[in-house]
């Protein structure tokens, strides 16, 4: 818990089953293999192979959790006890205030 992640959350936790995705991986392979897909002999096929393996290499919760965006992955029956844990963690939480940039100014 705790840490520095990328997008400076406290705990991001996600279940083995989680894609992670700007957008679907449909649209993802429409827009990468393009070419590849206007020249295929069978388009279906290939895209459909080829979102396979986009989600196994880059849409799956393992692949985010080494780009250092999420702390853990865990397994859905531990979802409860990490939330609390996680909740306990940021209740004790000191976080230090920004130095103010101006005053008061009389008035």
């Amino acid at each position: 818990m705790g840490g520095h992640k990328v997008h400076e959350t406290d705990l991001a936790l996600a279940w083995p089953t989680a894609e992670f995705a700007v957008m679907g991986a449909e649209e993802a392979v429409e827009l990468l293999y393009r070419r590849e897909l206007s020249r295929a002999a069978d388009r279906e096929e290939l895209k459909k192979g080829l979102v396979t393996e986009y989600r196994e290499k880059f849409a799956n919760p393992y692949y985010v959790a080494s780009r250092m965006v999420i702390h853990n992955i865990i397994e859905p029956r531990e979802t409860r006890k990490k939330i609390i844990r996680g909740l306990e963690f940021a209740a004790g939480k000191k976080v230090p205030r920004l130095p103010r940039k101006h005053g008061n100014i009389p008035l």
